[in-house]
């Protein structure tokens, strides 16, 4: 007899707080999650998971990727697979450093004395408005970390809540000793390589954060700005041209003027050279095919540096350097007439540079614009008034003022030169959906710089080099020394190099830390190598690399995928993982992205407590890979409906009583031939990580071939203790709630837990297997596999004919004529008297009409007295 529960015993409703707390308890402590190291590589799927940035709250973008790689794993583990599914956080790098600088409102100075006792407080509003404290290195890392993990507890408190089964034992963060050994390692093995360099070169820089930025960091904003039209002389000539700009404010950084070669307006004018206004330095005039005769006049300044295009103008023809942008973002002090700022009138350059100097480029441009308005022996360099002009402007993704270009010494790791291997890989990967892959071609093909993996900032790995000083305490940037593995991880900026003693440091003959710490994405790079283990654990490495699916969304397809690649490319000349499984954004009503520093999230808490964790995630898994979901609550409005549906039915199926039998009846045997079909479908889309459609293909059935029309037609069967109908009722239930368990693992858990734990031996659904084949063998074929279709049809058309007569479903029928096709009533014909009995019709007749192509008319109907 099979386990039979008492339904009365149960809750009315299910409690989903309750189940989930339970639930996670119990997996927790049966190590349901938990990887077996013991297991082969063949048998193993191997997870490389985003570790999110530790900064501030989690949203529900989030929740919705999360879901989508758990979902995935949830099915790949009910597959027989040994899961390998980690969760990192991201917890170096500029948000963290800007949370902490704010929350205690703090500052860092490497050079700062190291305070053992210090304790600080977070920031008041009065206290924010001081001067903020200056505190080490040190100092500021240990607030960091004290901040870093507070947050992560929250988060974890989240992954947990949602049901992420992830295995907590190979947690780490990007900062922790282990994550900064194997960045330090990664480095040292492209220096032994060649593949990385330190130059003294015009870098991408923040100006706010004050350090270098990435290529893939940048993003164009719309920017409200204006066109100057700037008069420039040509020497020893008495014409001249017009030049519009947008940033006049680097008219004393000019140190050339280019229009295109076929422009006939300016073509007699390449090989002179022309003067600029107010600063009267002669600069040369060159064809380039790089400017846009349509932009603006057609003629351009080439400034050091305006952007990306002037350091290609500046390298390619050996232009003079002149930077009048410091760090800060101020025009800093400069002295014309001195070498390198020849000038044809060195006073008159210096009087009005010094009316410019220690401004911001906002100022300085404001006040330039009043310069160049003003007559100089005639009529004004500026010809007219600005034309307003919105244009897109290089931005720091995390920055709030336009990036620029600052001629820093930065270490690099060189890329442009391998692109044709970073394709070749990138095509050695299945993305999913395929067209993400265009994504990171036209990314890889269109990189203009090699990668900068070095930052201003503090709280991050440390770059483990230092330089030797001369004797005129200069330091000797081409002679770096680099750290030996074994004494890895290391601070240079506490540590000695071998062959010096500490007190060598920062004297003459001595030696001197290199400052800087790796860009975040350096070490994100190598998420799966720092779950491997890499270098510190061949024999894991191998296991357990590459990894089988990469899950994130498009965004960082450019970061976090691209620098990816090319480490694994860098290192060993492999992928880093088998499959990229690419997430779209969460828009808001508006269609717009959800994201932080728009300011429009919506934090998950109170959904998984109104919606429940199931009907949150029923959301997130009925979005398809790569396509933009918006966030709509009348969606987990559904999911929580379906979550309600399920408890009902099982609460049904399970407490009907039978002697255990086979499944007999036509009926039950059609049931059970389309429940298998449907098994197949669902799985190949699950194969093809296309979730979504397979949540679609058992919802769809679930509804319409499950509890409105099969337990329907089964009820009074099963009411009567009929062996087929209960066991039919029994195997669908069992086989939905494995299909559903990756979806909606708490319901799914909850009903298996009333009685399939204990028949099967698998005491947690995500641990049984997957459906498949062995499920149907002991049920036959039926004798027309479309008789379930006939039977669902008939049934509908009976209970249409009730709705439209205003009786109800359940209302008796004396007698009833029906028609359809002759070959529709063929395959009813076996199932023809339990569809009758279901529909509560006492006489029928069937009547074969040709045209009719599978639907049911009813002819005639006659209801029964209602019952008293």
């Amino acid at each position: 007899m099979p386990r039979v529960i008492d339904p009365a015993r149960l809750p009315k409703h299910f409690d989903a707080p309750a189940a989930e707390a339970r639930w996670d308890a119990e997996w927790a402590r049966a190590r349901v999650y938990a990887y077996d190291p013991a297991r082969p590589r063949e048998e193993t799927f191997v997870v490389d998971t985003p570790p999110p940035t530790v900064s501030g709250s989690l949203h529900v973008g989030h929740v919705f990727s999360y879901t989508h790689t758990d979902v995935i794993v949830r099915y790949q583990r009910m597959r027989g697979r040994n899961l390998f599914y980690p969760m990192g956080w991201d917890d170096n790098g500029l948000p963290t450093e800007r949370r902490v600088q704010n929350y205690f409102h703090v500052r860092c100075d490497a050079r700062a004395p190291y305070e053992p006792d210090l304790v600080l407080e977070p920031a008041t509003p009065a206290g924010s408005k001081e001067p903020p404290r200056i505190v080490s290195r040190r100092n500021f890392i240990d607030l960091c970390l004290r901040v870093t993990r507070e947050d992560e507890e929250a988060f974890k408190t989240l992954w947990q809540r949602i049901g992420l089964s992830v295995d907590w034992r190979q947690e780490y963060s990007t900062i922790d000793a282990h994550c900064r050994q194997l960045a330090q390692l990664s480095f040292c093995d492209l220096f032994a390589k060649g593949h990385v360099y330190s130059i003294e070169a015009p870098t991408v820089w923040d100006v706010d954060f004050q350090t270098a930025v990435a290529q893939a960091e940048a993003e164009d904003r719309p920017v409200q700005g204006a066109f100057h039209h700037v008069a420039f002389a040509v020497e020893g000539s008495d014409e001249g041209f017009v030049i519009a700009t947008t940033r006049p404010e680097l008219l004393p950084a000019c140190v050339g003027v280019t229009a295109h070669p076929s422009d006939a307006r300016y073509r007699h004018l390449f090989g002179r050279r022309a003067v600029t206004p107010l600063f009267h330095v002669p600069v040369p005039i060159f064809p380039s095919e790089l400017v846009d005769p349509e932009k603006g006049t057609g003629i351009l300044m080439v400034c050091t540096f305006g952007d990306a295009t002037d350091v290609q103008w500046w390298r390619e023809h050996k232009l003079p350097l002149r930077q009048v942008l410091g760090r800060d973002g101020r025009l800093v002090p400069v002295s014309f007439g001195s070498p390198g700022w020849e000038s044809r009138d060195p006073a008159a350059a210096s009087r009005h540079y010094g009316q410019l100097a220690g401004k911001t480029v906002a100022a300085a441009r404001k006040a330039i614009v009043e310069l160049l308005r003003a007559p100089a022996g005639g009529e004004p360099a500026l010809r007219g008034e600005p034309v307003p002009v919105t244009h897109a402007v290089k931005f720091y993704e995390k920055g709030d003022r336009p990036l620029e270009f600052i001629s820093t010494r930065q270490w690099f790791v060189r890329l442009l030169d391998k692109k044709e291997a970073l394709l070749a890989k990138g095509d050695q990967i299945e993305w999913h959906p395929d067209f993400m892959r265009l994504r990171y071609r036209n990314w890889t093909e269109n990189l203009q710089m090699d990668w900068c993996i070095s930052r201003q900032r503090f709280f991050g790995p440390a770059i483990p080099v230092w330089y030797p000083l001369g004797g005129d305490g200069r330091p000797d940037h081409a002679r770096p020394i680099v750290a030996e593995a074994s004494v890895l991880p290391v601070d240079p900026m506490t540590a000695a190099p071998p062959g010096y003693e500490p007190g060598q440091r920062d004297r003459p003959d001595g030696f001197t830390g290199e400052p800087d710490v790796f860009d975040t994405w350096f070490t994100s790079s190598l998420t799966p190598q720092i779950s491997s283990g890499w270098l510190l654990d061949p024999a894991r490495h191998r296991r357990l690399f590459p990894a089988d699916i990469r899950p994130q969304s498009h965004e960082i397809i450019r970061t976090w995928a691209f620098y990816t690649i090319a480490k694994a490319l860098l290192h060993e000349d492999t992928i880093p993982w088998r499959h990229a499984v690419i997430s779209g954004w969460i828009l808001d009503p508006e269609r717009k992205k959800m994201s932080k520093s728009r300011g429009n999230v919506v934090t998950p808490m109170h959904l998984l407590d109104e919606y429940t964790a199931d009907g949150v995630r029923y959301w997130a898994a009925g979005a398809r890979l790569g396509t933009d979901t918006a966030f709509d609550p009348k969606v987990f409005r559904i999911g929580k409906r379906l979550v309600t549906k399920l408890f009902n039915a099982g609460k049904f199926v399970l407490s009907q009583v039978a002697p255990d039998g086979p499944v007999t009846a036509e009926l039950d045997r059609a049931f059970a031939h389309r429940l298998a079909a449907l098994v197949e479908r669902v799985t190949a889309s699950f194969e093809e990580f296309d979730f979504a459609h397979a949540l679609q293909d058992m919802e769809a059935f679930f509804w319409s071939d499950f509890t409105d029309t099969f337990l329907e037609l089964a009820k009074g069967r099963a009411r009567e203790g009929d062996p087929s109908a209960v066991a039919a009722l029994r195997l669908g239930l069992g086989v939905l709630l494995r299909l559903f368990a990756p979806v909606l693992p708490y319901i799914a858990e909850e009903i298996w837990s009333w009685a399939f734990a204990e028949e099967t031996g698998s005491r947690s659904v995500h641990a049984a297997p997957w459906p498949g084949r062995r499920d149907f063998e002991p049920v036959a074929a039926p004798a027309d596999p479309a008789s379930f279709e006939a039977a669902v049809g008939c049934f509908a058309a009976i209970n249409k004919r009730k709705s439209e007569a205003g009786v109800s479903v359940g209302r008796g029928v004396a007698r009833l004529a029906l028609a359809a096709s002759p070959a529709t009533l063929t395959s009813l014909a076996p199932v023809a008297a339990d569809v009758m009995a279901a529909a509560r019709v006492a006489e029928y007749a069937l009547r074969p009409r040709a045209g009719l192509d599978g639907a049911f008319e009813v002819v005639e109907v006659e209801f029964a007295p209602l019952e008293t």
